[in-house]
């Protein structure tokens, strides 16, 4: 209230100034100042008179009861004050009570400071004492609390709000809708629900605004079934809280981050039946719950249908496009959906650039996205965080250890301090390359540095050291994690279970199995995998038996790698038997068959010596004989060729080499023994003929072999036609 600025005018600061006592030529020593008149006087002191106002309304049964405050006006000023304001027609005369009925009723984002230069009684000292005493009003109190929420500064907006309740002036629907928003800003979701609770026990009833901020914090706890159950609770009370568009389209967001992509267009097409037509922040997203699942043309679809609707795509529909066909393994469409945004006129922002750099990044484009790194720079738009971690992700993935640490120069270079976030992807990149000592190197980095580790980097850390077999080290950052009293993670108690379970401390992998369990952190497929693996190792199927039981009555369904892991628990344990009733529950389920898998299946039907599985099993792995690994292949030969199925296995291995898969020295070698173990040396001499046409040189001792069967077996005229054959073959050496 001190200073009110007006292009033609002087502010009050004008009249704080001292005189000048500078003596001017030809005037007085003495400065005699101007008396004012009895009636001046009379007519100063009637400004400050308070004339009271009585309204009584008989029928309501309601009065209201207001003092009027006239203060000094236009005709109460010196003359040379007044000279200013004559024939301006902006300037208004108007009482105290005026003014302060006027600023009161103005909104937050009105500008105050224009409405009191318009005053023309800021020209008398003696008005502002009275009007700084008039308390302020509930709407003064509200635009006060909205300014601190709206910027984020939550604790400063309760603050008011509890000055606002001490001095008398309650709070209404507006007040905590606003305080709702402050938690809202400031990310304090949890509080905002809480807030709500108690909210409902008062008088307020809250409206759709009320209920569009504690959704929107619902889904941010991830509470989603709570969220749902809110906006049906608003469609069941449509008289007091109505859904709107910000109803939906939250709805809409929390069907896209909780996984259940089919529900987002059903909601879109509920909204657009009750009347409600979308805007463009549903539009996008829309587009953007299909993007974040890589659905690109069901995003493509969205975003034609917005423009055909009228709509005009933002720097966040393009974006979101972008990243629908980034997800979607086409990067080529990403760039061309960047060009189209900027030829539309739509200037790309830091999270399209991003968006792109993901595209080629986890595209295994890593060269592409950092030439947009520095096609951004050359645009004028400064890379963030996000641009860093997304490249040194895109790095790791591919394993490029030099472009890792060239990315960490650039972002040094850049002013760019890495946060967790990016510490916790370099690291991760580091262990993806099998640079262990540089993920270390960058972790003590992190600590000297004082960027606090999370869960994320400890996982990293745990798990990527039990991928290099280095056990020890891994449990090592176990203690500093507890250190830290960082809670665990599902991923860091798989990998202490695993490291313990390599280490030989079955004992101590159990014990933080149960400690897992009871801490009220669910075992997922990975960690219940990991558990059998490690009953396995001591050869206890019948706890591995139990823990796949178990899974089934936690609704964790096992898939492929839980499968396989049982099924060499069951044979390790020699249970064959167990091992083809459970491929046939696999079977009955749709669980794809993986090479472990059929790997352990043939193991079980060599001990059971059960020839019809096995042709059935054959049947099964024929179409996927170019993709079969080459362990899985040589396991089948070796089993039929030992069954003495000699035709069989010729038949197998010459449909392997036909549909393309992979032939090794060790096939060659398996199908020539099996052969020779048969008698059929004219086979045998054929299949190394074979092998000289396909490029593959036969080991002296196939030769060897072949001669000493020769000799062995037909005498020396026969061994002689033996030899014969075999110095045809062009490596023939002896």
């Amino acid at each position: 209230m001190a200073t009110f600025h007006h292009p033609h005018f002087f502010s009050s600061n004008d009249l704080l100034k001292p005189p000048n006592t500078a003596k001017p030529n030809n005037t007085p020593s003495r400065r005699t100042l101007p008396v004012k008149s009895k009636n001046a006087k009379k007519k100063e002191e009637g400004a400050w008179k308070e004339k009271k106002k009585v309204f009584v309304d008989y029928d309501e049964g309601s009065h209201n009861v207001s003092v009027q405050l006239s203060g000094i006006r236009k005709a109460d000023l010196p003359q040379h004050k007044r000279v200013r304001v004559a024939g301006e027609r902006f300037q208004k005369d108007w009482s105290i009570s005026e003014v302060v009925q006027r600023v009161l009723g103005t909104k937050h984002w009105e500008d105050i400071e224009g409405l009191l230069n318009r005053w023309v009684g800021r020209f008398a000292r003696k008005n502002f004492p009275v009007l700084i005493r008039i308390p302020p009003s509930r709407s003064t109190y509200n635009n006060l609390i909205n300014a601190c929420g709206s910027s984020g500064n939550w604790r400063q907006a309760l603050q008011v709000c509890q000055m606002m309740t001490e001095n008398g002036v309650g709070p209404d629907l507006v007040t905590h809708n606003i305080v709702l928003s402050a938690f809202k800003s400031g990310a304090q979701y949890l509080k905002a629900v809480s807030y709500f609770q108690l909210m409902i026990g008062t008088e307020i009833r809250p409206d759709t605004t009320t209920h569009n901020i504690v959704i929107h914090c619902l889904i941010k706890l991830q509470q989603y079934a709570q969220a749902i159950e809110m906006f049906n609770s608003m469609r069941e009370k449509r008289s007091e809280c109505k859904p709107d568009i910000v109803s939906f389209t939250s709805l809409i967001h929390l069907y896209s981050v909780s996984g259940q992509i089919d529900h987002c267009k059903a909601v879109f097409n509920t909204m657009l039946g009750e009347g409600l037509k979308p805007n463009i922040v549903t539009y996008n997203s829309l587009i953007g719950a299909y993007a974040s699942h890589g659905m690109s043309e069901e995003a493509q679809s969205i975003f034609s249908e917005m423009k055909k609707n009228g709509f005009r795509p933002d720097v966040v529909s393009y974006t979101s496009l972008l990243n629908a066909y980034g997800r979607s393994e086409q990067p080529k469409k990403a760039r061309e959906v960047f060009h189209l945004m900027k030829r539309n006129n739509c200037k790309p922002n830091v999270v399209s650039y991003n968006a792109l750099i993901d595209a080629y990044g986890s595209n295994g484009f890593p060269a592409k996205a950092i030439d947009v790194l520095r096609e951004m720079e050359q645009n004028g738009v400064h890379p963030n965080i996000v641009s860093i971690c997304t490249l040194l992700a895109a790095c790791g993935r591919v394993g490029q250890k030099v472009k890792i640490d060239s990315i960490l120069s650039a972002a040094e270079l850049r002013g760019i301090a890495l946060n967790t976030i990016a510490y916790n992807s370099a690291i991760g990149s580091y262990m993806n390359v099998g640079d262990y000592e540089k993920a270390i190197e960058l972790y003590r980095s992190m600590r000297k540095k004082k960027v606090k580790p999370d869960s994320v980097t400890y996982t990293v850390l745990i798990s990527g050291g039990c991928k290099m077999s280095k056990y020890i080290e891994a449990l090592g950052f176990l203690d500093e994690m507890m250190g830290l009293k960082i809670p665990w993670s599902k991923e860091v108690y798989s990998s202490v279970i695993y490291a313990y379970g390599k280490l030989g401390r079955f004992t101590e992998a159990e014990s933080i199995f149960t400690t897992m369990k009871v801490a009220g952190c669910s075992p997922d497929v990975v960690t219940y995998t990991t558990m059998i693996h490690t009953y396995t190792a001591v050869g206890d199927w019948e706890k591995a038996a139990a823990l796949l039981e178990e899974m089934g009555m936690n609704n964790v369904q096992p898939d492929t790698i839980a499968f396989s892991a049982m099924l060499r628990a069951f044979n390790t344990g020699c249970q064959p038997a167990k091992v083809m009733s459970l491929a046939g529950v696999m079977r009955e389920k749709n669980i794809p068959f993986s090479d472990a898998i059929f790997l352990e299946m043939l193991s079980a039907c060599s001990i059971l010596r059960d020839w019809s599985t096995t042709t059935k099993l054959v049947k099964m792995m024929e179409p996927s004989f170019p993709v079969i690994s080459v362990g899985v292949l040589n396991q089948l030969l070796l089993f039929i060729g030992k069954s003495g199925k000699i035709e069989t296995m010729m038949m197998i291995f010459l449909k392997i080499v036909a549909t393309g898969g992979e032939i090794s020295v060790s096939t060659y070698s398996i199908v020539l023994k099996n052969l020779l173990a048969a008698g059929n040396w004219r086979k045998y001499i054929e299949v190394l003929g074979w092998m000289e046409d396909a490029g593959i040189q036969p080991s002296f001792e196939m030769y060897r072999r072949i001669l000493h069967f020769a000799q062995n077996s037909g005498g020396a005229e026969y061994a002689a036609v033996i030899q014969e054959r075999v110095r045809k073959l062009s490596f023939c050496k002896f």
